[in-house]
């Protein structure tokens, strides 16, 4: 078994020193060998020799496929948090999730600032529920420190059979102490859309972006024109949305813009450049489009966030996104596992760069966090004037209705008293709606 590694790894080792020889930068055709691939030969081959001295000298006998899957994983920490070796089974685990169905608390993670942070809960899952929010930042599982741990190892960790259970320590703004999650795993099966009627608004709220996605947002557009009569403005939620798939990001801009760019993508390679546009397929919505977006709309939601505003097709409204705008590609090796690779970085019609630093809204509306004995009840007397009708045994108007129906009639929708963002897009479309009114008399 040794041998047959260590001659893989000569092979290899000769097929990346002639690829370096041959195709390296100012090089092709060049019989001259640079600094550059004599370091690069030199480095091969002190790699080599470490590996024979571990192989004779380590206190313990080891197998080399255990040493050199080591030696690829340290080469892939090296470069950037979303860049890694999977082995067949996480590869296998990579392929279920873009399905929509995975185990697990429902957390989408990275590496930020050398720190396990959280891009967003998963809307409906263990995390969501147990109140693990965008921005928290993980320092410990299971009471072991998450210091340098890579977020293969701590979806390891965070992963489990149905009903067993994980805690999370995390440090959150606003938290003086760290505080303690204790989540009950479950299979996480995510509906990617969802959608409702606010009169005669329509919301739609993208979870994240997999296989079907595009199928189930146009199931949700048409179901919302069928019972609006006369649609009179649409919000696209994609706040806490993680990203996904990128094709799926692409479709789902294509379904609001009739012609331009989408998104555009550049790498260092030729292969890595591509500009994805729009087709008008006659289904794009012609209404006033709002996008909800906050800091933990990342990836795939800020390719459509961005789409939508350069395109001058919607406004967006929250506050900063994450700012993942980097590309991924997958490649597969022959043994089943692959290697995940940051090739290109993602840039907006307007040839704005998503990578750090996000998509900032036109209308910046902070989300305003309820405390728990805050009541609605309590918050309503706070800011309710009274008028008139407001008056025990005041004469009815002419148009007044009971004083059941009034009341109820008052009542705003849940939704409104828990989202004051929500809130802001719904009273821009009405005002927008007004606008128009007032500009045509």
């Amino acid at each position: 078994m040794k041998k047959y590694f260590r001659k893989k790894l000569i092979i290899s080792i000769f097929i990346v020193s002639l690829f370096a020889l041959l195709f390296l930068p100012g090089h092709f055709g060049n019989n001259q060998v640079s600094a550059v691939d004599e370091d690069t030969y030199k480095n091969l081959k002190r790699f080599n020799e470490i590996l024979n001295m571990i192989e004779k000298n380590y206190v313990e006998e080891i197998e080399s496929e255990a040493l050199i899957e080591g030696a690829i994983k340290g080469m892939t920490k090296s470069l950037d948090p979303h860049s890694t070796f999977m082995t067949p089974d996480k590869y296998k685990e990579l392929q279920v999730e873009t399905k929509g169905s995975f185990g697990g608390v429902g957390i989408v993670i990275t590496i930020l600032d050398d720190v396990l942070t959280v891009i967003s809960p998963i809307e409906d899952t263990p995390a969501f529920l147990a109140g693990i929010e965008a921005g928290d930042k993980i320092i410990k599982i299971n009471g072991e420190s998450a210091k340098g741990i890579t977020i293969e190892e701590a979806v390891k960790k965070l992963r489990g059979p149905k009903d067993t259970k994980v805690t999370i320590t995390v440090k959150r703004k606003g938290l003086v102490q760290p505080k303690d999650f204790e989540i009950t795993r479950a299979i996480i099966e995510i509906k990617s859309v969802k959608h409702k009627i606010y009169d005669d608004i329509g919301y739609i709220r993208i979870l994240s972006f997999q296989e079907g996605t595009v199928d189930d947002l146009k199931k949700a557009v048409k179901t919302i024109n069928k019972k609006v009569d006369s649609l009179k403005g649409l919000i696209l939620d994609l706040r806490n949305n993680p990203g996904g798939l990128l094709d799926q990001a692409v479709k789902v801009s294509d379904v609001f813009i009739k012609s331009g760019v989408i998104v555009s993508t550049k790498g260092r390679v030729k292969s890595s450049e591509n500009k994805y546009m729009a087709k008008d397929d006659g289904i794009e919505p012609a209404v006033f489009i709002i996008v909800l977006v906050n800091e933990g709309t990342a990836s795939a939601a800020e390719i459509v966030s961005g789409a939508l505003q350069d395109n001058g097709r919607a406004i967006i409204l929250g506050t900063q996104t994450f700012g993942k705008g980097s590309v991924q590609t997958v490649i597969p090796l022959e043994d089943g596992a692959a290697l995940k690779l940051t090739t290109a970085k993602y840039y907006t019609p307007k040839e704005k760069s998503i990578q750090a630093e996000g998509i900032t809204p036109d209308i910046v509306v902070e989300r305003i966090q309820l405390s728990d004995d805050d009541s609605d009840d309590e918050k309503s007397n706070d800011t309710h004037i009274r008028r008139e009708k407001d008056l025990k045994g005041h004469i009815k108007g002419v148009n007044e209705k009971t004083e059941e129906t009034e009341e109820l009639s008052k009542e705003e929708p849940d939704d409104f008293k828990k989202d004051n963002q929500l809130k802001s897009a719904i009273d821009l479309l009405k005002s927008w709606e007004i606008f128009k009114k007032t500009n045509k008399s």
